[in-house]
């Protein structure tokens, strides 16, 4: 279960602890245990410092606080506060991310069966889509939607998302596909084949959370061997 750290302090010598933090994280490297830190002021009293420190479970907390610099660091840190720190160690119950969450409905959403869905709630109106095998950039959301529904026509396929990575406005997927071949694809006609890409997509979001770029990578060359188009180029 993750694990979250609060720590509160009062401190009028900001600077003198940033530059304390920034030697522990150097003296501490390839030691530290957290995945995440975020320090932030308090907008209506400057010297209320709060720092959200984020772990992958209590237990890897504890051998980052147990670490000999973790304990140096405390000693200089607490000389520097106004007051004793607190310390709020919490459990996470809920978690939400929202980035994360769209491109795993979106990806889900390509390879449901029957009619593709809308996708209005996922995309943006002036969707912009990269692929490196289209001669032109894909724009708008209804010529998205043909792109996918061509794809889906030559196809029954899945996607398996392998990772996700976060940040801001962008997101980036590496995924597997693997689909069977039922029906014509880019002039080659259904072999029933079971084949397979990997890949990754590059997401930037709009402000109101849908996708509204694409920057898609993907081994096309491989999957038409696979479909035996290269075949005669190869003899």
């Amino acid at each position: 279960m993750t694990f979250v750290q609060l720590i509160e302090c009062r401190t009028s010598r900001l600077d003198e602890m940033n530059r304390l933090i920034d030697d522990w994280v150097a003296q501490t490297k390839g030691k530290r245990t957290a995945t995440h830190a975020v320090v932030g002021k308090d907008r209506s009293d400057a010297s209320h410092i709060v720092e959200v420190v984020e772990f992958p479970s209590y237990e890897e907390a504890m051998r980052n606080s147990n670490l000999p610099e973790t304990d140096r660091v405390y000693r200089e840190l607490v000389a520097l506060c106004d007051e004793t720190p607190t310390f709020i160690d919490l459990d996470v119950l809920r978690e939400e991310r929202p980035a994360e969450d769209t491109v795993r409905r979106f990806f889900e959403a390509l390879a449901t069966p029957g009619e593709l869905p809308p996708l209005n709630d996922l995309l943006d109106e002036d969707i912009h889509s990269h692929d490196p095998v289209n001669p032109q950039d894909t724009i708008g959301l209804d010529n998205a939607r043909s792109e996918y529904r061509m794809w889906r026509g030559g196809f029954d396929f899945t996607f398996t998302i392998d990772d996700v990575l976060t940040q801001d406005d962008r997101a980036c997927v590496r995924w597997t596909w693997n689909a069977t071949h039922k029906g014509d694809f880019l002039g080659i006609a259904p072999t029933g084949r079971q084949v397979g890409m990997t890949g990754q997509t590059l997401f930037r979001f709009a402000p109101n959370g849908k996708i509204a770029e694409l920057w898609w990578q993907h081994d096309q060359l491989g999957l038409m061997q696979q479909l035996g188009a290269l075949d005669e180029l190869e003899q």
